[in-house]
């Protein structure tokens, strides 16, 4: 039977009771944790968000009454215990935040009694995932998954704190919308008000935000709800949280500095590390060129090397080519994996192929200066001897190479080289390198649409000097826009916008908008633009990647308290679910089967 807690208030949190209490009476209450009973004295382990206390019960302590209700307790039992703190009287537990301690109970209530969990509570838990997030009330009891929602409500608190300080007002914006299909699908919500009209979800509140620097507001932050409805991976989710912010009248420096003091601040709260400001930059162009990506991972070294002038007359077909197709030949050295088994060496290849590569070239340098490769033979010796030179190949070093259209071969060396530095365990958890990148491409081409697309948004202002080229070579385009990545990952990016409509309209023709589809899907942003618009920018971070990577969790699931699986279903909830006819009927919505 539950009892009440009627009359008893809780002094203290299970780790908030610490040696200078000794001697003192306490009220706790919390979970119980484990149970142990030694006959005549019965030790517990008593569990809140704090932490873990042991409480020991002996009958002449706390009388006959709660003593036997003690040897009733079973794991997730809720308790309230009233008694007194006490040296430990058994060896001092170091891996306990109060193993110096326990207390000596005088009264017992159980306030909830449980079934038996489905898996125990407890830090890195072997149990599947799917039976977790089942269970996600329970498995949110688990002390690494409610250090992490710590960590994340402290992040929140301190970034509000911090961009108040700074001048930023925090504005919210709405959550039903107009549907503009640039980008990713949205989620859509039918309007009973208006049949056959719907509403959209926000993948961002870019619009509005530049409306309210239109509206005079100069510096707006919001902890941002966004949908996005596309195939999800690891590290997505339909639903995800952006701190997001918009200044008027500044450039690009403007935007990094407060950024970088901001992260500053958070990583050594949080994390207790001490950010080095500035921040290194690095050109898209650059990160290309060095490391196969626009998020490049700098914990490691293995550079990508461009070694197409170097082989630009040999006669290896592969090589050869992919030259004369307007490609490359680059190369990575893993450095000491010139004994790398056959068989792994193959598993790359396998890996690669999986990024678009035909295959991977390699060389693997003996220890005596003699290589094997997989293509020598085709190469004059001295040719090898400048490949292995512009390589920087040492015995004992690997040399991987990949052949083909520039977008492929940084798709391929970018992961095969991510892919060694997880092979190798080169990737530190709590090792920190931010990076900005800077000087986006404005436009890429779309195979698949035979166009030109923006690579942010049509809103992202070109770079003054390359203007002249929007209309003769818009690839060549460099944007006002930067992302901020950590360790490999893109925690934040964002742009200085477009504010002249002269220059917008210019971009709108470049992406084959006419002034009508324009005017349809972007029209109440071009209407304001015509009322004096600040020069302004703006950056978004994920949230959830942000605190992912500050904790060192696997996947943005562990620190989001009730997140969907892959197929954007919630386990818990069983959301989505059918509904009612009637709630359907009200909305003028028909499901096909029903019309079959």
């Amino acid at each position: 039977m539950a009892e009440s807690m009627a009359g008893l208030k809780r002094t203290h949190r299970c780790t908030e009771v610490t040696a200078a209490q000794i001697g003192e009476n306490v009220t706790i209450m919390g979970w119980v944790q484990k149970s142990r009973n030694k006959g005549g004295i019965i030790f517990v382990d008593l569990r809140d968000r704090s932490g873990i206390l042991q409480l020991i019960f002996e009958e002449s302590d706390c009388g006959a009454e709660s003593f036997a209700k003690a040897e009733r307790l079973r794991s997730e039992f809720v308790v309230a215990v009233e008694g007194r703190v006490e040296a430990r009287s058994g060896a001092v537990n170091e891996n306990l935040a109060t193993g110096a301690i326990e207390v000596r109970a005088k009264s017992l209530r159980i306030l909830a009694e449980s079934e038996t969990p489905p898996f125990p509570i407890e830090e890195k838990s072997k149990t599947k995932e799917e039976l977790r997030l089942e269970y996600r009330f329970l498995d949110l009891r688990r002390p690494d998954i409610q250090r992490n929602l710590i960590t994340r409500s402290r992040v929140a608190t301190l970034t509000r704190a911090f961009l108040a300080e700074e001048g930023f007002l925090e504005i919210e914006t709405p959550t039903l919308i107009k549907s503009t299909p640039e980008g990713a699908r949205d989620y859509l919500v039918p309007s009973r008000v208006h049949p056959g009209s719907f509403y959209a979800l926000p993948q961002s509140p870019q619009l509005f935000k530049q409306l309210l620097m239109v509206s005079g507001y100069d510096r707006y932050f919001q902890l941002a709800r966004c949908y996005r409805d596309e195939d999800l991976r690891a590290d997505r989710q339909p639903e995800f949280t952006q701190i997001d912010m918009e200044l008027s009248f500044v450039d690009v420096d403007d935007v990094l500095d407060v950024n970088e003091r901001l992260l500053q601040k958070l990583f050594k709260e949080i994390c207790g590390y001490d950010l080095q400001l500035p921040i290194q930059r690095m050109t898209w162009r650059e990160a290309m060129d060095r490391f196969g990506s626009d998020k490049p991972d700098l914990r490691f070294g293995m550079e990508l090397k461009n070694v197409s002038e170097v082989v630009k007359d040999c006669e290896f077909v592969v090589f050869k080519g992919a030259l004369e197709n307007g490609g490359s030949v680059r190369g990575i050295n893993a450095e000491g994996q010139g004994h790398m088994p056959r068989k792994k060496i193959d598993a790359l290849v396998e890996y690669a192929k999986g990024f678009g590569a035909k295959g991977l070239a390699y060389t693997a340098i003996n220890e005596d200066g003699t290589y094997k490769s997989s293509f020598a033979k085709f190469m004059k010796e001295e040719e090898m001897a400048a490949l292995i030179a512009a390589m920087d190949g040492k015995p004992g070093d690997l040399l991987l190479f990949a052949a083909d259209k520039d977008k492929v071969v940084f798709d391929v060396l970018g992961n095969l080289r991510l892919e060694l530095a997880r092979q190798l365990e080169l990737l530190k958890k709590d090792e920190f390198k931010f990076l900005w990148v800077t000087e986006f491409p404005l436009l890429e081409y779309s195979e698949e649409d035979n166009r030109f697309v923006a690579m942010h948004h049509p809103f992202t202002m070109p770079m003054e000097e390359d203007l002249q080229y929007l209309d003769s070579d818009p690839g060549r385009v460099r944007a006002k826009a930067y992302d901020i990545v950590l360790n490999g990952v893109e925690m934040g990016g964002g742009s200085v916008r477009i504010h002249q409509a002269d220059i917008q309209s210019r971009m709108f023709e470049v992406l084959g908008f006419t002034p009508e589809r324009a005017q349809e899907q972007f029209g109440f942003l071009l209407k304001a633009f015509k009322y004096g618009v600040p020069p302004h920018a703006g950056l978004a971070y994920g949230l959830d990647r942000m605190i992912m990577l500050m904790v060192g969790a696997d996947s943005i699931r562990d620190v989001i308290a009730f997140p969907k699986v892959k197929d954007a279903s919630c386990l818990m909830t069983e959301a989505p679910a059918p509904v009612d006819k009637k709630q359907l009927e009200e909305l003028g919505i028909q499901l096909e089967e029903e019309e079959k």
